[in-house]
């Protein structure tokens, strides 16, 4: 069975109800820590929860952890009644993705008030009491809006699709890089929709769009997720890659791929998942950042201390930075590559934004299949 297709196996196997890393009696003397997930409908949250199970059973991780994974879905309500479930059950640690900053609160300081560690990524949870892995995302909304105002000279006509509502990720992006195209009275937001973080999404939502204009009314984009299959319906609407619009837009695998040289050689390069010469700046919130949380939170059980804001580095890539990964290996990464042959990942909407310093437990195969470097 293929790394893809064993992933998707892995994943389904632990979305459908609870998955427990261990036999029940290797599990009274492990942590019982929960991974509590909304939304799943989109590449990264799968790939993060591959990066959470792939932490867990990390050699460093294993003989200490007993996870199990619960999904809320886009339901804030649905979510609360898990975590308070969670906490009866005897968890020690809770690892969650919220489905709002606020919703939560009240269940999240009784967890905290029973000893169990909280601890959230990518979106925020403000009660005081939870820890939050996050990157910048106001930082991510202004240096992509900037990048593309500056890529119009300042005026034009742009689309925007945003992310999941009532997120704070989606919240402060959108709101940063409005912020900044109000400097430029000459830019426009002809069309908005939200595109919950995912290709598909993207793909109908600019469908809809461009049923009532043409390309060329269009100068960018700036897309929270879509800008490869932005750039794939500009093909299909029979552009040449030397007339794609600039796009401001998520670190997806297939997204970097075309943001490579025209006639660079990639091994499994198809279609249009392949090299474009895009004009793009890429960003991500990092997949690995579950499994960071899941590392602060076992250090916490464990009696050490934890920033209660950990903010990651932003993954910026442009196509003066673009790097094609050879073989996908953590070293290489560590290296600099940001971009991975779509004969390693036949995933275009993939997130390649995979690399940290702090995780050297986590590569390729952890992103892909749930399964540690080591």
């Amino acid at each position: 069975m293929g790394l893809v297709k064993r992933g998707a196996a892995l994943l389904g196997a632990g979305l459908l109800g609870l998955c427990t890393l261990g036999g029940q009696a290797e599990a009274k003397d492990k942590y019982k820590i929960y991974l509590s997930m909304s939304y799943i409908g989109n590449d990264w949250q799968g790939e993060a929860a591959n990066m959470v199970k792939a932490m867990a059973a990390s050699k460093e991780m294993a003989d200490k952890v007993d996870l199990q994974v619960q999904v809320a879905g886009p339901n804030a309500q649905r979510q609360i009644q898990q975590i308070n479930a969670m906490v009866q059950a005897g968890a020690k640690a809770i690892v969650v993705f919220p489905i709002s900053p606020t919703a939560l609160n009240a269940a999240v300081k009784n967890a905290c008030g029973k000893g169990v560690v909280v601890i959230a990524y990518d979106g925020e949870i403000t009660e005081p009491c939870a820890y939050n892995v996050t990157i910048d995302q106001g930082e991510a909304g202004r240096v992509t809006a900037e990048w593309l105002a500056k890529k119009l000279n300042g005026k034009g006509n742009i689309i925007a699709i945003t992310g999941v509502p009532g997120t704070s990720v989606d919240t402060l992006r959108t709101k940063a890089a409005k912020e900044v195209f109000a400097k430029y009275p000459d830019i426009k937001i002809v069309n908005e929709a939200v595109g919950m973080w995912s290709q598909a999404v993207a793909r109908t939502e600019l469908s809809k769009i461009m049923a009532t204009r043409k390309w060329d009314e269009i100068d960018g984009l700036w897309m929270q997720v879509g800008c490869y299959t932005a750039n794939t319906m500009q093909i299909e609407a029979g552009a040449t890659p030397d007339k794609l619009k600039p796009c401001a837009g998520e670190g997806s695998n297939g997204g970097r791929i075309q943001m490579l040289p025209v006639g660079t050689e990639v091994e499994g390069a198809n279609g249009t998942y392949t090299p474009m010469a895009a004009p793009r700046i890429s960003y991500a919130s990092p997949p690995y950042s579950g499994g960071l949380a899941l590392k602060l939170a076992v250090a916490k059980l464990d009696g050490k201390d934890i920033p209660k804001h950990t903010v990651l580095p932003l993954p910026i890539v442009t196509n003066e930075t673009i790097k094609l990964c050879q073989e996908g290996s953590w070293a290489e990464m560590k290296a600099g590559c940001n971009a991975f042959k779509p004969s390693l990942v036949s995933n275009p909407g993939w997130f390649a934004s995979i690399y940290s310093a702090e995780t050297p437990e986590l590569g390729l195969s952890a992103a892909l299949v749930g399964q540690p470097e080591n």
